[in-house]
């Protein structure tokens, strides 16, 4: 079984983490392989106070991780850190969202169970194949 690694970049995001998090499928959630990892990019607001309850609340059997980068590093730079991290913990895959919900997390579990038959190096998905979705999601 694989150890996946769910990264929520989030900047600014306080009122729209909590339900990000929340449309993460149960199966992805109660799989203690899975660990979901937030970092706040240095918001402004309380972006990582609010990730930190949900952290706090979270009682399934993946693990939730919140990180803080005190100073902001850019969608870049935050990403870079989160692949670090991924690295440095032996996960064998990273799924990246977003903490404005843009990402659908409701499709994680096709792309995890796409990965399984196929290993493919690299899978991206598009926000922009039904592009009434992306602008109902704020693009």
């Amino acid at each position: 079984m694989s150890k996946n690694l769910v990264f929520i970049v989030a900047y600014n995001h306080e009122s729209k983490i909590e339900k990000v998090v929340s449309r993460i499928p149960e199966e992805i959630m109660a799989n203690p392989d899975n660990e979901v990892l937030i970092i706040d990019d240095g918001s402004r607001d309380r972006t990582f106070f609010q990730s930190e309850s949900i952290r706090k609340k979270h009682r399934g059997k993946a693990k939730v991780t919140v990180l803080r980068n005190p100073v902001n590093q850019g969608y870049g730079g935050n990403q870079k850190l989160g692949y670090r991290y991924a690295i440095d913990h032996g996960f064998d895959r990273v799924f990246l969202i977003h903490g404005d919900g843009q990402y659908a997390p409701e499709y994680l579990p096709q792309i995890v169970n796409a990965l399984g038959k196929h290993e493919p190096d690299a899978l991206i998905a598009s926000r922009m194949i039904d592009r009434r979705d992306a602008l109902r999601g704020g693009m």
